[in-house]
C-alpha cells in the first residue's frame, strides 16, 4: 500500500515537474522571441542550436531557396520561397520540441540595401521643440518667505514646455521676457509629459530680483559624435545610435530644428577602469552645415546628409539583419585624430538578437593595439563608429563599459534603420 502511494506521489512530483518546465519554457520563449523578425532578401535565418524551440514555415511560404530553383523545407531556418505574401511577409510558426505549438512569428522580407558606412567626427547641434525643463528650484520672495511655485503647481524635472499663455515656446528669452512681463498675473503653461498634453497655470513669485518660476529650462545642445552611414538612395542619414538626452534630467531632446557640421577632435582623454574616456573636438565653420537633423530617437539622430560637403570616399556596401551577426572578428570605422576615418579591430563577444535592447543589441572588444593605445578602447565621442562584419554593415557602436574601457555595446544596423521608416 505505502509503495503504490509513493508510486502515485512520484508520479505527481514527475508530472508536475514537466509541466512547471513546459511553463517555464513557453515564458521564456515569449520573452525571448520577437513577434516579428526581419530577414534581407538572400539570408537565411537559423535558430540557436542549443535551443529547445524550432522555427517551423509553411511549405507555401518559406524554406531555402536551393540552386535549381527548389525549396527545401528546414524545421529550424527561415529562408525565402518563391511564393510569399504581396507585403513580402509571412508567419512562421514557433514549436517546443519540435512539438508543442506555442507561438507564431512575423517574418519581414526586405529588399537587399547597400549603405555608405562613414565613421566621420561630426558636430551636433539642436534646438528643441519646446523647453526641456533640467530642474525646479527654491525661491526666497520678497517677505524672505521660501517658496517653490514650480513643485506646488506641477511642473517637474523632465517636463517639456511647449507653450505659455498659447504662445509657443522656442527660446529660454522668450519665457524670461513673458515671466518678467507677468505683473503678477497667472501664466498658463501647455506642458509635454510622457508624450501626454497637460496644462498647469503658475504664478511668478516676487523676488528681490523680480519675478521668478523657479525652473530652471534649457531651449539647445551641442556635442559631437560620429557619422554611421549615409543612403546614396535617399540621402539620408544615421548617427550615434542612441539618443541626444538632456544630461540633466534624462530627457530625450525633442528636435524642432538641428544640424550636423565638420568637426575635428583635438584631444583624447583616455579611457580608465572607473573613468570613461573622450573625445574632444571642435567644430568647423563653413557657410553650409553637411546636413539637417531631422529626427532625434532612441536609436540615434537622423537626417538629410550634403554628401558633397563631407567629401565621403567609402563606397556602399551590403546591410545585415541580425540574424547574420555572429561573435567574432569585426571592425569599426572611426575618427579619434587628425588622420580622419581609420578601421580598427573589434570582436563581438556576444549578441542578444531579440527583445528591447535600448541599443545594447551586442557586446563589442576592442582588440586593435593602436586604438588600445591612443584611448584605451571605446571613449565618449565614438558613438556611431559603424560596424562592420564580413563586408557587411551589422551595426554602431553605442555604449561604454565604466569599468572595462576595452569593451562596450553596440546596436543592430537594422534597428537604426527601423527609426528611419517611422513617421
Amino acid at each position: 500500500m505505502r509503495n503504490t502511494i509513493s508510486g502515485k506521489k512520484r508520479l505527481i512530483i514527475f508530472t508536475c515537474l514537466i509541466t512547471g518546465l513546459i511553463i517555464s519554457l513557453i515564458a521564456e520563449c515569449n520573452f525571448k522571441y520577437p513577434d516579428r523578425i526581419q530577414i534581407f532578401e538572400g539570408e537565411t535565418f537559423h535558430s540557436e542550436t542549443s535551443s529547445p524551440y524550432t522555427i517551423g514555415v509553411p511549405a507555401a511560404f518559406g524554406g531555402v531557396l536551393e540552386e535549381d530553383g527548389n525549396v527545401r523545407k528546414e524545421e529550424s531556418t527561415i529562408g525565402l520561397s518563391k511564393t510569399r505574401s504581396p507585403e513580402n511577409r509571412f508567419e512562421a510558426q514557433l514549436r517546443l520540441f519540435g512539438i508543442i505549438p506555442v507561438r507564431s512569428i512575423e517574418v519581414d522580407v526586405r529588399s537587399p540595401m547597400e549603405l555608405v558606412p562613414c565613421g566621420n567626427a561630426i558636430g551636433i547641434k539642436i534646438f528643441t521643440e519646446g523647453l526641456v525643463c533640467v530642474g525646479v528650484s527654491e525661491l526666497l520672495d520678497e517677505n524672505g518667505n521660501r517658496v517653490n511655485p514650480s513643485h506646488e503647481y506641477g511642473i517637474e524635472s523632465g517636463d517639456i514646455l511647449l507653450s505659455a499663455n498659447g504662445t509657443t515656446l522656442s527660446t529660454t528669452e522668450q519665457l524670461a521676457e513673458l515671466v518678467e512681463n507677468s505683473e503678477k498675473n497667472a501664466i498658463t503653461l501647455t506642458v509635454s509629459r510622457g508624450g501626454k498634453h497637460i496644462d498647469r497655470t503658475v504664478v511668478p513669485t516676487q523676488t528681490e530680483d523680480g519675478p521668478k518660476l523657479g525652473l530652471w529650462v534649457r531651449d539647445s545642445t551641442a556635442g559631437i559624435g560620429t557619422l554611421t552611414f549615409y543612403d546614396e538612395d535617399s540621402g539620408s542619414f544615421g548617427a550615434l545610435g542612441h539618443p541626444i538626452s538632456d544630461t540633466d534630467s534624462g530627457t530625450l531632446m525633442p528636435v524642432h530644428s538641428g544640424s550636423i557640421t565638420r568637426a575635428g577632435v583635438y584631444q583624447i582623454k583616455k579611457g580608465a577602469r572607473g573613468e570613461p574616456g573622450e573625445l574632444k573636438g571642435m567644430f568647423y565653420g563653413s557657410e553650409n552645415d553637411l546636413g539637417r537633423i531631422e529626427k532625434n530617437t532612441s536609436k540615434g539622430i537622423f537626417g538629410t546628409l550634403n554628401p558633397e560637403e563631407l567629401n565621403l570616399s567609402g563606397e556602399s556596401i551590403p546591410v545585415a539583419s541580425s540574424s547574420q551577426i555572429k561573435e567574432g572578428k569585426a571592425k569599426i570605422l572611426s575618427s579619434i585624430d587628425e588622420d580622419g576615418v581609420k578601421e580598427y579591430e573589434v570582436e563581438i563577444q556576444r549578441v542578444l538578437k531579440y527583445g528591447n535592447s535600448g541599443g545594447k543589441d551586442m557586446v563589442i572588444c576592442v582588440t586593435d593595439p593602436e586604438l588600445l593605445k591612443k584611448t584605451g578602447g571605446i571613449v565618449q565621442g565614438m558613438s556611431g563608429s559603424p560596424i562592420i562584419q564580413e563586408g557587411k554593415l551589422v551595426g554602431a557602436v553605442t555604449h561604454v563599459f565604466v569599468n572595462d574601457p576595452t569593451r562596450g555595446y553596440g546596436i543592430f544596423i537594422e534597428n537604426m534603420l527601423s527609426e528611419t521608416e517611422r513617421k
